[in-house]
């Protein structure tokens, strides 16, 4: 498959955006995106800063056009040049023609070409409808291409595809018309085993025409109750996990959409693969990892949902006895609480973590009881429990993309089950507490998600 061209816009950005470009007058308003880039072999811009162009220094406002100062435009040269930011000009269309018009053909003719006078990269154009739909464009020796995707990372996920009508509604939950979409979007899943291997089942199922596998693993007989498709075979010859995956994928989806990346995701290669997709499913029990895929969300402004199960167990007279059944999804947006924000991670717990993974008697001991605590079992059999975590993530992706929930997707960040107490519960985005502003975007710059042990020297 060939990957969509992708602009992706934070939604605090996207609404700052919208309310700037639509005052309220029915005029023209005009602002400037800073863009960096995915560091992937796919053309993906990321939006990165925000620069609006104050109504009152425009020259010139009507419904139909714009004249604003060329100060703001040296603003964004001065500040994208030393960065290699991507210049963005966008300018409201309050008449709702979701197209470029020839006015604004001969404006970029004047004011891409002077962009590029000042130094090289993807610059281009954009529009804004009132819908706060946009349609983009980039140009290349004077010819403009069109973005095939514009999407906004939030509460929902929304996606604007060019060759769609911008009032188009977007495909209805678990339909034909869902399936084709998918088809057109990308997910980097870390992790190809007990929750993983669900994952990436599902995810092939619903037709998303490009699965990323991150896992390291190989196949052993201990993993056969709860990897899908793994076989006797496989564990004879340690298969590794995603090679596993990979010939599942291909016997009912064909070759290149499953893409099997044998590595730590603590690792550059491992990072350059995920960076091209367009969402992240989290399905391990490490807390580096969540580390990584929080770092990933942000720098590349991908949504992450992240799972986890366990089974809690207490001490009875004569007996050890289940405590809890229960499971976590957690939907991470940038801009928004980070996983970090909710506590599924502190410096001191990766800390703690990198020091049981030097000493392995101990981390031994630590990776027995991985999903039952207080019980060393080797071949735990949770399969029903993996699948139950794996199937509400998996589902949290499509409400977020294809909305269907009775009420707005903001109330439902985190989603708590206990089959033992037959109980589900649900935090709101606004209930967490967010910590340190992150920096959103920063793309490619080195090194990789701002960790020396990713840099390219490396």
């Amino acid at each position: 498959m060939t990957q969509p061209s992708a602009l992706v816009i934070p939604a605090g950005i996207h609404a700052g955006l919208k309310a700037h470009l639509f005052p309220g007058d029915g005029c023209e308003a005009a602002a400037i995106l800073l863009c960096s880039r995915s560091p992937g072999a796919r053309k993906r811009l990321l939006a990165q800063r925000l620069i609006s162009v104050p109504h009152g220094d425009c020259a010139i406002r009507t419904p139909d056009y714009i004249s604003w100062p060329g100060r703001y435009l040296e603003e964004a040269i001065d500040r994208g040049e030393g960065e290699g930011l991507s210049v963005v000009l966008v300018h409201s269309h309050p008449g709702g023609l979701f197209a470029f018009s020839h006015v604004d053909d001969e404006s970029d003719a004047v004011t891409v070409r002077a962009l590029h006078a000042a130094y090289e990269a993807d610059h281009g154009s954009a529009i804004m409808m009132p819908s706060g739909a946009i349609r983009a464009r980039t140009y290349l020796d004077g010819i403009a291409t069109d973005f095939d995707l514009v999407i906004i990372p939030g509460d929902d996920i929304l996606t604007f595809w060019v060759d769609r009508d911008q009032n188009q509604r977007a495909p209805v939950a678990f339909t034909s018309e869902m399936t084709a979409q998918n088809d057109r979007l990308s997910v980097l899943v870390i992790g190809a085993s007990g929750t993983g291997s669900p994952t990436i089942e599902q995810l092939l199922r619903l037709g998303f025409g490009r699965v990323v596998g991150v896992e390291y693993d190989l196949t052993e007989f201990k993993n056969l109750n709860r990897i899908l498709n793994a076989t006797i075979a496989d564990a004879e010859t340690e298969m590794p996990k995603v090679q596993v995956m990979l010939r599942a994928a291909e016997s009912h989806r064909g070759q290149g959409v499953f893409v099997p990346v044998e590595r730590s995701i603590f690792d550059r290669e491992a990072v350059l693969a995920g960076a091209d997709c367009d969402f992240i499913l989290c399905c391990v029990d490490t807390l580096e990892a969540r580390y990584v895929a929080d770092l990933m969300g942000s720098a590349f402004l991908m949504p992450v949902i992240d799972m986890g199960v366990v089974v809690p167990t207490r001490q009875a007279p004569a007996r050890t006895v289940i405590a809890d059944v229960c499971g976590r999804i957690d939907y991470v947006y940038p801009g928004g609480s980070t996983l970090a924000d909710r506590g599924v991670y502190t410096p001191e717990a990766l800390e703690a973590e990198y020091l049981r993974l030097h000493a392995p008697d101990v981390h031994r001991e630590k990776v027995k009881e991985g999903y039952i605590k207080g019980m060393a079992e080797e071949a735990p059999s949770v399969i029903s429990l993996n699948m139950r975590a794996s199937a509400a993530a998996v589902n949290e992706l499509l409400a977020r993309l294809y909305p269907f929930r009775h009420e707005h997707n903001s109330g439902y960040a985190r989603t708590f089950f206990s089959l033992a107490a037959a109980e589900e519960d649900y935090t709101a985005e606004g209930k967490f507490k967010r910590g340190d502003e992150v920096e959103l975007a920063t793309g490619a710059r080195e090194p990789l998600l701002g960790l020396p042990a990713l840099g390219a020297e490396r």
